[in-house]
């Protein structure tokens, strides 16, 4: 995969994570796409097997829905819906772009 096609892929992942403020809790959702997501958002059978098929995909799915558990008290809710945001930017760049 080329460099901007990959920035396009973990764009279109970061997108679907989002905050989801619960009453006494902030916790992150991650609307998981299917493969028919990825073929509707122009992503080929290639980006499929590499990312939702793959090995590190669910570890990555764990990682963004923990990522409150790690925030600092006192961190803003922008703040760590950045970090869960950087985890899929993390994980995606660390074992496509090589």
């Amino acid at each position: 995969m080329e460099k901007e096609d990959i920035k396009k892929l973990y764009g279109w992942i970061q997108e679907r994570v989002n905050l989801d403020r619960g009453v006494t809790e902030v916790t992150i959702k991650f609307e998981e796409p299917t493969e028919g997501d990825f073929k509707d958002a122009g992503f080929d059978e290639e980006v499929v097997i590499l990312t939702l098929r793959s090995e590190w995909w669910p570890a990555m799915v764990a990682d963004i829905l923990e990522t409150p558990e790690y925030a600092e008290p006192g961190e803003s809710l922008e703040q760590i819906l950045g970090y869960a945001r950087d985890v899929v930017q993390e994980y995606v760049w660390k074992r496509l772009y090589t």
